[in-house]
Formats: structure tokens, C-alpha cells, sequence
């Protein structure tokens, strides 16, 4: 233990020695000992200001910037990556590899032509196919959201643009995007099947920039396959207004856009191994992949920085965990969790050895509460975790954690998951934009995130019991929701 921890613990202790008692009905091995819990406290404190993360950050923005999978700038970052855990001491750092189609952008342009000739700033959806050359022209049909698209007759929609309008509100755990999202994923498809040539939706945002947020949209096979592109907010809202007059709005679509070859890139993995169960680990991580609009600092650079940061910090301060802590940088998440779920693949026959896992992929926080998904028994050790995080402002949550895309295949599986849930009142202001970078990072809550994580993951290496392979807990679950 570094000899710095010595004034931090002596003014913690008191306090820490409380949360001993503050679950007196289980055995003292189903708890941590004082010493862990001072020393998480310290790590809590000493964390907040002595981290990485933010040069961490600048570094992947500035050094490699765009990294959209199966871009130039994914093999950058797949180097960087690397590098840059061998730069920060991690014990080991090796890569895997992750194949998928690729996709790229090309021109994207709209026009209303008539009656009020105006330009619009649009963007394609990640994997739409291209108009056809010279673009195409046709009448818009407004929507205000996906179930009306649904809804609509067939003979309103043959040979025109669909336009689904539906506005985002923002919240702190963003609970308004699965409902928005959907006609992003879904809308082509819809809207192919009652006949018309083009889609466009409101952005998935809740900004007011002139700026269009991408993102992932979906094909049926089945269904014939037309163009997908995303208005900036005030555009869409100026393309409404125009509809309101009652006239016909003609538009002119341009997209470029087309599929690329399968591509190898990497999830990027480095390590601080265990001292006593060195084969279990606790996994954290982001995605390293990004759109190509913007930087991706917030989308998930930051959640790549935070995570590194955490691990280096306990590493430098000479604090080695009893199991290895691992971090993950997911290749591919935006295009399909293609990172996560081949991860998953490669090391199913170990996932017994993952003890705990919980990912950043939602900005830059701060965390604002801790939630599990763990085995009943271990509920007395994640109490005292939401005591000694409460001091950042980290409120308990409950047993129910889904939190991290990447880690989604794995949950599924079994795995002990925790959700340290970053703030993301803001999050969707710049999320799929070209407005997704660096100079977005306030290193306040940046640091506090790391914080939150380099305390978590200690404690979570550090248990004296198992938090409980959730398979058998699944499996009830899926039944009695059978019932």
C-alpha cells in the first residue's frame, strides 16, 4: 500500500468503521474488513483528483479523432490502444479479433425544391444504401412517430418520403431513447413495406444544433430496401412547419453511401493481475469504436478513458487486487455489438471467470447510482459498496442492473453485472454528432466518474465471497415470465 494512504485513512476511519455494523445480520465473511473498506475510501478520495483519464481522453481525440469500424481511423486507434496500455504499466495487453460487415459514408444532401426551396442538413443512417445517382426527388409524408408510420395505408406512402417526426426529451438516464430510437432502427423497413422511396427521421437527439445525428438502422431482406437519413432538430422542425401551410413539400435526397468489404478489427484488452485468484477477473470497459462525425469523446471515448484510468491508478499507487482487473475496449459496438458479443463467443467456456462486470458507455457522467445483478447472498458486500461510494453523491439502486451494451450477451449468460450509471442529462445533445468532442469534457465530472469506478472495481476484486453466477436465477426468471 502506497504511504500516501496514511493521513486519508486515518481521517476516514472513524466513519468507515460504521459500515461494519451496518448490516449486522450476516456473518462477518459475507462483509468487508475494515482495512478493505478504508482502503476504498482512500481510492474513493485519492482518485478524484490523481487520475489519468482526461489525458487519456485528449490523446485518443487528438492522436487517432473519427474511429467508425472498419475506417483508417480504427486501425489508429486499435494501435493507440495498445500502445498506450503498455504506456500506462498495465501487466498484460494483448488484442482479439472482431470481423463484421463495414459500411461507408458518402455525399449525403437534401433539398426541399418546392414550394419553399430551401437546403437541409442531413446525414445517412449507418448502414443505408444509396440513392440512386443525381439522388431522387418526391413528396414528403410527415409522421409523428413509428406506430402511426405503421398505421398508415399504403396508398399514402407509394412513391414518396416518409418523414417520422418524433422530438426526444432529455433525462438523466435517458429512458426517452428506446421509444425515439425505434423509428431510426425500424423505420426503412416500415416504411419500404407501404411503397415509399426514401425515409427520413427527426434526429435521436435533444439538442437544438444544426447538426443531424447518425446511427444504426436495420434492413429485412423481405422488404425492398430504400435510402435513411436523419434531419438535424431544426430542420426537421422547419420541415414540419412547411407541411403545417398545407402544400405539397417536394424534397430532393442525395445519399452516397455503400457497403464495404468484412473487416478485422480488435477488442483491445489490458490487465492488472490478481495476487491470489489471478484467473477471476473483475471486466470493465468501453467502445472503442466512434461514428464519424464527430471526435467520439462522449460516445465512448470517455467511457475508455474513465475505465483505463481507474485500473492505472491502483496499479501506480501500488494497490494489487486479490482477483486481475480487466478492462475492455469493445471494437464495433455502434454497428452492432459486434466487440461485445465476440467476446463473449471467444470466451464462453470461461465466463465462470468473470467475477463482476459493468461498462462506461454513456458519456462522461458523473455516476450518480450503483445498481447490481448479483446472487442474494452478495447483497450485504454491495450495500457497504453503495456506503463508501455514497460520499460522491452515488445513490443505491436496486438488484435489477441491465446496464452496458457490450456486456449484454454475457448478462444473459450469467454473469455478476453492476451498473455505476453515468449522468446523461446532456448526453444526447451530442451523441451520433459532429458536436462529439473533446472540448464537451468537463474534467470535474470526469473525475469523479473514475473515481467511482476505481473504488468499485477494488472492492469488487477485493470480495471475500463470490457474487453468484445468475444462471439458474435467469432461468427461473424466464420461466415465471412464461407464466
Amino acid at each position: 500500500m502506497n504511504s500516501k494512504m496514511r493521513t486519508p485513512i486515518s481521517v476516514v476511519a472513524a466513519g468507515l468503521a460504521a459500515l461494519l455494523t451496518a448490516v449486522p445480520t450476516f456473518a462477518a465473511d459475507a462483509l468487508y474488513s475494515e482495512r478493505e473498506l478504508q482502503t476504498a475510501a482512500w481510492i474513493r478520495d485519492a482518485a478524484a483528483d490523481g487520475n489519468k483519464a482526461y489525458a487519456i481522453l485528449e490523446s485518443l481525440t487528438t492522436e487517432v479523432g473519427p474511429r467508425m469500424a472498419g475506417s483508417e481511423g480504427d486501425a489508429r486507434a486499435v494501435a493507440w490502444a495498445e500502445a498506450k496500455f503498455k504506456e500506462l504499466g498495465f501487466d498484460k495487453v494483448w488484442k482479439e479479433p472482431v470481423s463484421f460487415p463495414s459500411w461507408q459514408r458518402g455525399v449525403e444532401r437534401a433539398e426541399v425544391l418546392a414550394p419553399f426551396p430551401q437546403h437541409l442538413v442531413v446525414t445517412a443512417l449507418g448502414g443505408s444504401i444509396a440513392t440512386a445517382d443525381g439522388g431522387l426527388q418526391a413528396e414528403v409524408v410527415a409522421f409523428d412517430n413509428l406506430d402511426a408510420l405503421k398505421a398508415a395505408a399504403p396508398e399514402t406512402l407509394a412513391g414518396k418520403i416518409a418523414f417520422v417526426n418524433k422530438p426526444m426529451r432529455a433525462f438523466r438516464d435517458g429512458h426517452d431513447y428506446g421509444p425515439t430510437v425505434a423509428a431510426r432502427g425500424a423505420g426503412a423497413v416500415e416504411a419500404g413495406k407501404k411503397g415509399a422511396v426514401g425515409l427520413l427521421i427527426r434526429s435521436v437527439g435533444t439538442d437544438s444544433d444544426r447538426l443531424p445525428h447518425t446511427g444504426l438502422m436495420r434492413y429485412d431482406d423481405k422488404v425492398n430496401k430504400i435510402p435513411a437519413a436523419a434531419l438535424s432538430v431544426p430542420d426537421a422542425d422547419l420541415l414540419a412547419n412547411m407541411l403545417k401551410r398545407g402544400q405539397p413539400v417536394k424534397l430532393k435526397l442525395e445519399i452516397g453511401a455503400k457497403a464495404g468489404p468484412t473487416y478485422t478489427s480488435y477488442n483491445v484488452i489490458g490487465e492488472i493481475s490478481g495476487t491470489e485468484k489471478s484467473s477471476d477477473y473483475v471486466l470493465i470497459g468501453g467502445h472503442l469504436d466512434s461514428w464519424d462525425l464527430g471526435t467520439g469523446a462522449i460516445d465512448d471515448g470517455a467511457g475508455c478513458a474513465m475505465t483505463m484510468a481507474a485500473a492505472e491508478f491502483l496499479n501506480r499507487n501500488g494497490l494489487k487486487p486479490k482477483r486481475s482487473i480487466r478492462v475492455v475496449l469493445f471494437a464495433n459496438e455502434e454497428q452492432g455489438l459486434f466487440g461485445g458479443n465476440q467476446y463473449h463467443d471467444a470466451h464462453v467456456k470461461e465466463l465462470k471467470n468473470v467475477h463482476a462486470a459493468a461498462e462506461a458507455d454513456f458519456g462522461q457522467g458523473p455516476v450518480y447510482r450503483l445498481d447490481s445483478h448479483v446472487k442474494p447472498q452478495a447483497l450485504p458486500l454491495v450495500k457497504q459498496m453503495q456506503q463508501v461510494l455514497a460520499p460522491l453523491g452515488i445513490e443505491a439502486g436496486g438488484n435489477d442492473n441491465s446496464d452496458g451494451p457490450d456486456l449484454r450477451a454475457m448478462n444473459m449468460a450469467g454473469i455478476a453485472s453492476f451498473g455505476l450509471a453515468l449522468d446523461g442529462i446532456d448526453y444526447f445533445d451530442l451523441h451520433h454528432t459532429p458536436n462529439d468532442t473533446f472540448d464537451k469534457i468537463e474534467q470535474a465530472r470526469l473525475n469523479q466518474s473514475v473515481a467511482a469506478f476505481a473504488t468499485w472495481a477494488w472492492l469488487a476484486a477485493n470480495s471475500p465471497t463470490d457474487f453468484g453466477s445468475m444462471g439458474d436465477y435467469l432461468v427461473g426468471k424466464a420461466k415465471a415470465a412464461q407464466h
